[in-house]
């Protein structure tokens, strides 16, 4: 195969490969799924706790083969709903069939294969790891405010965060970012 050459983009990026271009079309992240044992507590979680709204109705199913073929599993029955975070959704599945094997450990270390958290960026980071701290659930480190500066004209700069985890033990991030060359907000 001849070697492509370097190309700057209209993005600005440089590419030496196409293959590592976007593929048209794609928009942006939709939704992160997760799958959970008590549907119920992960409704509180993401609707009352972290404020998240529910756009659309649940889903409910099984005996479903369309649904089957789409998800990899035979005899699926599960329920689901979705809620928007922001500018982006989770979509949060508590599965009657199959059965789970095997329970998952709480404190499954971010170093495991598979997804490792979901990042969720706040105004007031201070406020949410509040609100998380006083619903229970556990926070790795609080976060080091100290890292967010204000300067004279009152705008903020930097960023913080820290890994938390749901009642479920799935490791979501809270950050607030001000732009820095390191790291740029989503909005």
């Amino acid at each position: 195969m001849p070697a492509v050459p370097d190309q700057i983009l209209d993005d600005g990026l440089l590419r030496s490969d196409p293959m590592t271009s976007p593929l048209p079309g794609i928009l942006g992240v939709h939704h992160i799924g997760v799958s959970v044992p008590d549907l119920a507590k992960a409704r509180h979680f993401y609707l009352d706790i972290l404020g998240g709204v529910e756009e659309v109705e649940p889903l409910r199913w099984a005996d479903n083969p369309f649904i089957d073929e789409i998800v990899g599993l035979e005899g699926s029955a599960a329920e689901q709903f979705f809620c928007r975070l922001g500018n982006m959704q989770i979509e949060v599945f508590e599965y009657a069939a199959p059965k789970q094997k095997q329970k998952q450990d709480p404190r499954r270390g971010v170093h495991e294969y598979g997804y490792t958290h979901i990042a969720l960026q706040v105004e007031d980071l201070a406020a949410v790891h509040e609100r998380i701290v006083a619903a229970g659930l556990p926070v790795h480190a609080p976060p080091d405010l100290t890292t967010i500066t204000t300067d004279a004209d009152g705008r903020k700069h930097g960023y913080s965060g820290t890994y938390c985890r749901d009642f479920f033990g799935n490791v979501f991030e809270i950050l607030e970012i001000h732009e820095t060359p390191a790291i740029r907000p989503i909005a």
